[in-house]
């Protein structure tokens, strides 16, 4: 190895590029859950038990007095969540969550949200601190609400409520290190929220040895008993495919190594056969000679592991600083948590890069175990570095085809991930044989190099898959992450220009969680109807709706809908109306997928007040903008069923002629404040979503870069142990006149040729593992489907690049070959 280092530093390089990208994934995700699971524990402090509504959404406020009085309870302390937004200095729109609590109970079992009067306040005022924090008016800020708003206290926050802007005063701040939140006493959040009447939930603190069975049994079955990490427990439910896929991504680095280890290692062994066989003529056996290479096969994983956990907790700090905890995708809510390190996990993912090391020599040396000592040492041995299996090529892509259409499990495409796996590895595998059935059959070439680099690779066919594994790997991953996140960009720039039909879209909630707390009332849709200009509008209600308490609520979507076919993106035919008077839905593939909402199927649907009515699920749509799936409903069912006739969304249809501008300037002339509207053409929703999109897959395209750097350096490494190993061969060709020149033009014209077999190969394996992602990865991962795309620019741009760098590759080895002697290159021979 230290003979070598440059080969020995491209393979350490691969392990260590692979283990960090792995690694560093790892620690983003459990820093970004590790603080997300943190700050649901500090808002909802450590009681033993909450009560939640069981399909409604609030509690009757009477319900508290009844479970005070229960026996099995010490402390009872009732909650108000209302995700809504605040305007901060600039005037501008910023999420915030206000929580009202009871304050003489609360602070026992979230001392987190226990108010801090500021002290000028309380001197000016002269009231006691308890005093101050009930006050229905003010609220106190924890510190992240503190430096996105930048009100100091005394001054003023202005919060949506529904349609209009409520002023309340900052009083102080809470210690709570979360999410921007706002704190206030109870009564001043049903007031201010309209939820008079109305609970959250209710935060218990039970008696020792209570019976919580006891306890749920005699309230009722509107009520529900939920853990106190259950919002932790849902987002991280929510982002495990996320993180999964990422994992897995990451990790292609690490598997596009190994083969760069065997290339290297296959390489040295073949170099190495007269020493190899001189060890075993005075008595190494072939056992020894196996754990010899297998030894160094270690070593360069050993070391590239420790130097890929180094170099991941860096990117990893990096990145939480950078794209934030959910690296961009927005699952996570985009902070930038701390870094959590983890032993364990250093250990797992630098175990990972200690085995890709050996799975990748492991090959190579049984190669060293198997050869015959004395017919080595006479040239006789050595040359056939692989061994003869046709079969198992075939069989393992026969084995990755079937394992394409395995179910997931438990959420997951395992199948799924190791019919790539076996995919990659059979066509690598199989790369002797399509070699020998290609060169085969095409008549010999008449122009000598090309003659003989066709005849070499004919003759040792056997050693391409030595020669080309890293590139096929790397180029095959390449391909199909490339033709992936083309098909999901040009699906989802289809699904936005058959969604947004309108001229104009204003909302004021920007995620269903703050669809109860900003809205608009009916009075303002009909004076937007009435602005000039405007040909038509359309109103929708979004409504978190509960079927699962592990998953998070669905979006109720109440809109016109009429011909479906024509206004919603349907995935396959609808049923036929049943005539059973039943009101209709329309699930998305992830209502489908999640809560098993097929055509057809009858479901209670819950009602804001706790009622259940039977809906039919007429058809399936597709909706990108919600993983955790949505219904859609007619608008006027809906009122009719729930009474509800808020909205959160208007689409409008402008006369021709009108001028954008004049209508966005009345439709904010109408709202109580002109920045509770965020008010856009479908171009600028178009243009914002593809940016969301490509922010999401940013870190892909990074992990794409990679595999190919790395299979870049496997073609590097591979070419140059061969010219070198072969040094006596060019020799004895300019002995019988080949020129210099003309060796330069063999070694490229070989390089060419090897190359040109790994790109097309690669590119074939890329298009069939697509297929499996595009087809079965994501709807198994992200329960929606698309339509496949093939990026011809692109891909073309990929094997281009693979085959000039082969070629040049080649170049540069040949010329560091044929700069020797003739009798120094023949030297050994003599």
């Amino acid at each position: 190895m230290r003979h070598h280092p440059g080969r020995v530093a491209v393979a350490l390089l691969a392990v260590a590029l692979g283990v960090a990208l792995a690694f560093a994934v790892h620690l983003i995700n459990a820093s970004a859950l590790a603080e997300f699971g943190q700050a649901v524990r500090t808002v909802n402090g450590q009681p033993d038990l909450e009560l939640r509504p069981a399909g409604a959404r609030q509690l009757d406020e009477a319900l508290y007095a009844q479970v005070a009085a229960r026996p099995e309870v010490a402390l009872a302390s009732p909650v108000i969540e209302i995700d809504t937004v605040a305007l901060d200095a600039g005037g501008r729109k910023r999420g915030l969550r206000v929580i009202g609590q009871d304050m003489l109970v609360a602070a026992s079992l979230a001392p987190a949200l226990l108010p801090r009067a500021d002290p000028a306040l309380r001197e000016a005022s002269g009231d006691a601190p308890r005093l101050a924090a009930l006050d229905p008016d003010r609220v106190f800020l924890n510190p992240a609400a503190q430096r996105l708003f930048g009100v100091a206290p005394g001054g003023t926050l202005r919060v949506q409520s529904g349609g209009r802007l409520v002023a309340l005063t900052v009083g102080g701040s809470v210690a709570a290190d979360t999410a921007p939140l706002a704190v206030i006493d109870i009564a001043g959040a049903q007031a201010h929220f309209d939820r008079l009447g109305q609970l959250g939930r209710i935060d218990l603190r039970l008696v020792p040895g209570a019976d919580r069975a006891a306890l749920l049994a005699a309230l009722g079955p509107g009520v529900r008993a939920a853990a106190p990490d259950e919002a932790a427990q849902r987002v991280s439910n929510l982002s495990q495919a996320y993180r999964v896929n990422l994992t897995v991504l990451a990790l292609v680095a690490l598997f596009t190594g190994a083969f760069l280890v065997f290339s290297v290692q296959s390489q040295a062994v073949a170099k190495r056969v007269p020493q190899l066989a001189l060890l075993g003529v005075i008595g190494m056996t072939g056992r020894e000679r196996l754990a010899l290479v297998l030894l160094e096969s270690a070593l360069l994983g050993g070391a590239g592991a420790l130097i890929g956990l180094a170099l991941g907790a860096g990117l990893a700090l990096l990145a939480l600083q950078v794209l934030g905890g959910d690296l961009g995708s927005g699952l996570l809510g985009g902070g930038a948590p701390a870094l959590q390190w983890s032993g364990r996990a250093a250990a797992v993912y630098g175990g990972l890069g200690l085995l890709a090391a050996l799975a990748g020599g492991w090959q190579p040396a049984q190669v060293a175990a198997r050869l015959a000592p004395a017919q080595s040492l006479k040239g006789l041995g050595g040359e056939d570095l692989q061994a003869r299996r046709p079969w198992l090529g075939p069989l393992l892509l026969a084995l990755g085809v079937a394992l394409a259409f395995a179910p997931p499990w438990q959420g997951l495409p395992l199948g799924a991930y190791a019919a790539v796996a076996l995919l990659l590895v059979g066509g690598i595998v199989t790369v002797p044989l399509l070699v020998g059935g290609v060169l085969g059959r095409r008549p010999g070439a008449r122009q000598p190099i090309l003659l003989l680099a066709l005849e070499r690779a004919r003759d040792q066919r056997d050693s391409a898959t030595i020669t080309v594994a890293g590139v096929v790997a790397s180029l095959a991953l390449s391909v199909a992450l490339t033709v992936m996140v083309a098909s999901f960009r040009d699906s989802v720039t289809g699904w936005l220009d058959e969604v947004l039909p309108a001229d104009l879209y204003a909302r004021t909630a920007a995620t269903v969680a703050q669809a109860d707390g900003a809205y608009l009332e009916p009075d303002f849709v009909r004076a937007a109807a009435a602005l000039p200009g405007v040909a038509r509008v359309q109103a929708q209600r979004i409504v978190p709706v509960d079927l699962d308490p592990a998953r998070p609520p669905l979006a109720l979507i109440a809109r016109e809908i009429g011909d479906a076919r024509r206004t919603l993106p349907l995935v396959g035919e609808p049923t036929e109306p049943a005539g059973d008077g039943r009101p209709e839905i329309w699930a998305s593939e992830g209502a489908v997928a999640l809560h098993g909402l097929a055509p057809g199927r009858v479901l209670a649907l819950p009602l804001p007040d706790g009622r259940r009515i039977e809906v039919r699920v007429r058809g399936v749509w597709r909706d990108y903008a919600r993983q955790s799936g949505a219904l859609a409903i007619e608008r006027d069912t809906w009122q009719r069923l729930s009474g509800d006739r808020r909205v959160n969304d208007l689409a409008l249809w402008l006369a021709p002629g009108t001028d954008p501008g004049a209508v966005q300037a009345g439709l904010r002339a109408l709202a109580a404040d002109a920045a509770l509207l965020e008010i856009a053409t479908p171009a600028q929703i178009r243009a914002t979503s593809l940016a969301i999109f490509d922010r999401s897959f940013a870190v892909t395209y990074w992990l794409q870069a990679v595999a190919i750097v790395i299979g870049l350096f496997g073609i590097a490494a591979s070419f140059s142990s061969q010219v070198l190993a072969r040094r006596r061969e060019f020799g004895a060709l300019q002995h019988l006149g080949m020129a210099r020149r003309q060796v330069l033009a063999l070694v490229c014209a070989e390089g060419a040729v090897w190359t040109g077999f790994g790109a097309l190969l690669g590119l074939a394996l890329g298009l069939a593992v697509s297929v499996v992602l595009v087809h079965v990865v994501n709807p198994q991962s992200f329960h929606w489907t698309m339509e496949m795309a093939l990026p011809w620019g692109r891909l073309a741009a990929l094997v281009a690049a693979v085959l000039a760098a082969g070629t040049l590759t080649a170049w540069i080895a040949g010329r560091a070959a044929a700069s020797r002697e003739m009798a120094l290159a023949v030297k050994e021979d003599w």
